[in-house]
């Protein structure tokens, strides 16, 4: 077992970021202390693990430790190492304590801020409203009436058991023989063990959390039974989108992940660590921490802990290990994305696009947007010509419409989101965007509403397509004139079906809440829409922007979808693996595998499992060798690799992925997965999608850069041009214009 690292906090202002000093280097023959269980500056609910290094030729006997100056009634006992005392100091008053440990005439001093169980610890206030959890979603914890404003319910501990007639979880009785199907299982470290459960489950933060571990040997609520454990633990994040304002709906299969258990680890869980009930990533770090912190603190410090999780679980992975140092120590990000935020990016595009395409049909059945996979042309996500499209009852679906549809009033139109339990009165009230989710780093714009990052000044649509002759320029200028953009928030209104069921009409692009032209002409040019002010800087700050500043193993294992058309599209891995390579020019920690789905469309086989024996071997060799670094410790089986769909490798090695991110002839992993992109892409900008707002050029320098290839355009094309860009189109090769030049 090992100390949890100090995070460090992007969010965090200067003068709370000094707070997370814990104690400085010092020698062999000093005296310190740590805490163990979190930051120092964020101690919860009153207790805290603590260790005490203690010099050779001094005897542990000899140590004192005080708070606030009266003696520590913890029961500090050695731990492997003969030179520290570990142990939990309890009984914290909220606020700032000084920690003091003395012996033989040295003294270490460390201070300490305990924070009520209810947050926030650094997210700024609490939201409001927010609405506790319904009785239905909390039996799926098995969770009580909450007891105040703050949703707070009161912490339980029972105990389940794997019955070997159901193959599903039974409540245990301690008190009671243990029941004749009681199941059993191998632990990782070769223990074999009664397939028995403790489940701790409350909430913090506001939110529900849930701890799981084996408990095959006693069944005490106040003494975990740590028999079981195999001294390593599995946070387990999940995904989805959701705008907030609510507690959340635990998912009882990732509190209890069986694989985890069966194994041995520990499995720790929280709402608030599920971005379908919102997408703050601060308050969701936040509240990882606070959640590690009370595992830690009730049983004790884990060899690591390995992030696992899909989706937004898989964005929480990247995100919170570049934010936060030692809150997870590896991690299997599953479908990934780098963040969520540079995903609005190219997501805000697709309804625009759609829109227009669908009107060029609309008027001409037979334009060449009829076909739908010509729409990956604008696009960049793939599309199909024959996968049935629910919205028009025949074949013909895009991506766009498949994965995204839907996500772009959920997360900028402030009228149409909503919560469990809301009344109208409330519903009304709440601005429903994800910048108003997490307002409190977007901050607001002069219109009262949140501050916005979405921007498409300058971007030319179908680039790419123009050059390579799959559209004429009189399309390209004709798109790029009437593709348009979204209004400000306060110019919005709510939407039409199939959104909002009661409404009167019928809008499946939202095009409602577009900027387009008189009469959808271009003439003149639809208006673009522009990031507002300290937005984009703010989400770099802040941290949720990804920036490639991560060095923990993780193994980015995805299904490949895109056959389907699934949201999870497989050029992500590589965005992820590119700003890696850009931070440091180094992403050797990061191992991506691909398994096939079935015939059927449906995935067969989950990798996962073997993610989980591999992550241990790093991890083992890691501990064993510390001096050879994250990349030097990577076992065989850590290398780039695709599996088919039962599980069965294809090809493993450095050049699997050859020819994603490099000039080299395409790997066996590149043929097998064809690679796409997004709209962005298709418009000049990096597979990294992390250009908000890019840095502009005048028409005629793009001219002569070369940007629209062998096309000179006549000068009525060319006043065109500049007509539709008035203020110049993307430079992409200087980056994003609002990224801080410290990051």
């Amino acid at each position: 077992m090992r100390a949890l690292p100090l995070p460090l906090f992007l969010a965090l202002p200067p003068f709370l970021a000094l707070l997370l000093t814990g104690c400085a280097p010092t020698s062999d023959d000093a005296l310190r202390i740590e805490v163990v269980s979190s930051p120092p500056a964020y101690v919860i609910g009153g207790d805290a693990r603590i260790e005490v290094h203690v010099p050779e030729g001094v005897p542990l006997e000899a140590v004192v430790v005080e708070l606030n100056g009266r003696p520590v009634p913890a029961k500090l006992t050695p731990r492997d190492n003969p030179h520290v005392l570990e142990g939990v100091v309890d009984g914290l008053p909220e606020g700032r304590s000084t920690l003091t440990a003395r012996a033989a005439g040295r003294t270490a001093s460390l201070e300490l801020t305990n924070h009520p169980a209810t947050g926030p610890l650094f997210s700024g206030p609490p939201q409001e409203p927010f609405l506790c959890a319904t009785p239905a979603h909390r039996a799926n914890a098995a969770l009580g009436d909450p007891i105040d404003d703050d949703c707070t319910i009161p912490t339980v501990i029972s105990f389940l058991y794997l019955s070997t007639d159901t193959d599903g979880f039974k409540p245990f009785d301690p008190t009671g023989p243990r029941p004749d199907d009681l199941a059993q299982t191998t632990t990782l470290d070769g223990q074999t063990v009664d397939f028995i459960v403790r489940w701790e489950r409350g909430t913090l933060n506001r939110f529900i959390y849930s701890i799981a571990m084996l408990s095959p040997g006693s069944q005490d609520p106040e003494v975990p039974d740590l028999s079981g454990w195999n001294e390593r633990a599995i946070y387990y994040f999940q995904g989805g989108v959701g705008i907030g304002h609510y507690q959340g709906n635990p998912n009882r299969d990732r509190m209890l992940y069986r694989h985890g258990l069966s194994r041995g680890y520990a499995i720790l869980y929280s709402t608030g660590t599920r971005t379908s009930v919102h997408y703050d990533l601060e308050v969701g770090g936040e509240t990882a921490i606070m959640v590690k912190e009370r595992f830690v603190s009730a049983y004790g410090t884990p060899r690591y802990t390995v992030g696992v999780g899909g989706s937004g679980g898989g964005i929480q992975q990247y995100v919170y290990g570049q934010n936060h140092p030692g809150l997870i120590d590896a991690g299997v990000p599953q479908y990934s994305y780098p963040d969520m935020i540079t995903q609005t990016i190219h997501v805000g595009d697709c309804e625009l696009l759609e829109r227009y395409m669908d009107a060029e049909v609309a008027k001409d059945p037979t334009s060449k947007w009829a076909t739908w996979r010509h729409r990956t042309w604008l696009e960049g996500l793939n599309a199909s010509d024959t996968l049935p499209n629910p919205y028009t009852g025949r074949p013909g679906l895009t991506e766009c419409i498949n994965g995204w549809r839907g996500l772009s009033p959920l997360t900028m139109n402030p009228h149409y989101g909503t919560a469990p339990g809301i009344s109208p009165e409330q519903q009304a009230d709440v601005e429903w965007t994800h910048f108003a989710d997490a307002v409190q780093i977007y901050g607001r714009a002069e219109d009262g509403f949140a501050a916005r990052t979405w921007d498409n000044v300058g971007v030319q649509y179908g680039l790419q397509a123009l050059l390579d002759g799959h559209i004429t320029p009189e399309e390209f200028l004709d798109l790029n004139a009437r593709v348009g953009g979204w209004k400000n928030e306060p110019d919005m209104v709510q939407e039409g079906r199939p959104f909002i069921e009661q409404a009167a009409d019928v809008d499946v692009h939202s095009a409602r809440n577009m900027t387009l032209s008189p009469g959808d002409t271009g003439h003149p040019p639809a208006p673009r829409s522009e990031a507002d002010p300290n937005a984009i800087e703010a989400a770099y700050r802040r941290g949720l922007v990804f920036r490639g500043d991560i060095d923990i193993p993780l193994i980015d294992w995805r299904h490949y979808l895109e056959p389907v058309l699934d949201m999870h599209n497989a050029h992500q891995s590589f965005a992820a693996r590119r700003r890696m390579l850009d931070h440091d020019g180094d992403a050797a920690n990061q191992v991506i595998w691909f398994t096939d789905i079935g015939k059927d469309g449906r995935p067969r086989f989950d990798q996962t499992p073997m993610a989980f024996e591999v992550i241990d071997e790093w991890m083992t060799n890691i501990a064993a060798y510390p001096e050879r670094g994250v990349a030097g410790n990577k076992p065989a089986r850590a290398t780039d690799s695709c599996f088919d769909a039962d599980g069965t490798l294809i090809y493993a090695g450095d050049d699997a992925w050859a020819g994603i991110l490099d000039d080299e002839p395409p790997g066996p992993c590149t043929q097998r997965f064809p690679i796409y992109s997004t709209s962005r892409i298709v418009a000049g900008g990096p597979i990294t999608g992390d250009v908000f707002k890019c840095h502009l050029q005048p028409v005629e320098d793009a001219m002569a850069a070369g940007v629209y290839g062998d096309w000179q355009p006549t000068p009525a094309q060319m006043e065109r041009l500049k007509a539709i860009f008035p203020t110049g189109v993307c430079d992409y090769t200087r980056g994003d214009a609002r990224r801080p030049p410290s990051l």
